[in-house]
């Protein structure tokens, strides 16, 4: 019998956000049974979207503030939007299927944002200032490279693997929509056809994605400059100074949510 195509093996609305807990759960594991990167006790809670935030962005970790004493971390998921028809909602799901939620767990959550945050937040600083900024392209930055190297070790097999391949070319994707839009004159229909033509993405990703580059301007871009950085960085420190995936990831992250050039300095590369 035919295996089914990854994007019919997806959630709906009524069961988005237990998937994410089963799969936040299991990327915990694999971070940790494959020791990529020291893992942080603090809780993070799967939540739902809040309704007044759903269509721009499909998920979000809302970090404990760094001034927080007893805060809480959230990894809020969306259901779709109320007033969207039931065939963009049914094309929502089939680019988040399964295999992209995995993706997308990890990026959010585990070891990607939730984890970097969270170790960002308890380092020690002689300024509460460098707690509060943040460099974007360091937190977006090691939050793609968490995709990477989660894939790169099996986790979510290759159908999760397809979908990491396929978030890398969305960096691409992103940076020229930011550009085009807020530094040229791209139209909503040529931003359309550039997702779902040359980055294979469904109409519901697209028509959000649209919603998105149009409220923001430069963070789009973070995330392909970041990845670049992050990249370089992972590299540079496990020449310089050896040792396994592990204590490579925690040197990177030691210096909390700063620009990697900084990271450099301070490490001494």
């Amino acid at each position: 019998m035919a295996k089914p195509r990854s994007a019919e093996t997806r959630s709906d609305n009524t069961n988005i956000v237990a998937k994410a807990n089963q799969t936040l759960a299991a990327a915990t594991e694999f971070a940790r049974a494959n020791n990529l990167v020291s893992l942080p006790s603090d809780p993070v809670k799967v939540i739902v979207m809040p309704e007044y935030a759903r269509g721009v962005s499909v998920a979000y970790c809302d970090a404990a503030g760094a001034l927080e004493k007893n805060g809480e971390t959230f990894y809020a998921i969306s259901p779709t939007p109320v007033d969207w028809t039931a065939a963009r909602t049914a094309s929502f799901y089939r680019e988040y299927n399964d295999a992209m939620l995995a993706n997308l767990t990890v990026h959010e959550a585990m070891p990607g944002h939730y984890l970097q945050i969270i170790v960002a937040n308890k380092v020690p600083t002689t300024t509460k200032i460098r707690h509060l900024i943040g460099s974007g392209t360091f937190i977006e930055g090691w939050a793609t490279y968490a995709e990477q190297i989660m894939a790169d070790a099996g986790f979510g097999g290759p159908e999760t693997k397809m979908q990491q391949m396929k978030m890398r070319l969305r960096l691409v994707i992103n940076a020229i929509i930011d550009h085009k839009i807020h530094a040229g004159s791209m139209t909503q229909q040529e931003a359309m056809d550039l997702m779902m033509t040359e980055g294979f993405q469904e109409d519901g990703e697209a028509a959000g994605k649209w919603k998105r580059a149009q409220m923001s301007s430069t963070q789009l871009s973070t995330y392909y400059v970041g990845n670049l950085e992050i990249n370089a960085l992972a590299k540079d420190m496990k020449i310089k100074f050896g040792g396994d995936a592990k204590s490579v990831h925690d040197r990177m992250l030691s210096f909390g949510s700063i620009a990697t050039k900084y990271v450099r300095q301070l490490s001494g590369l």
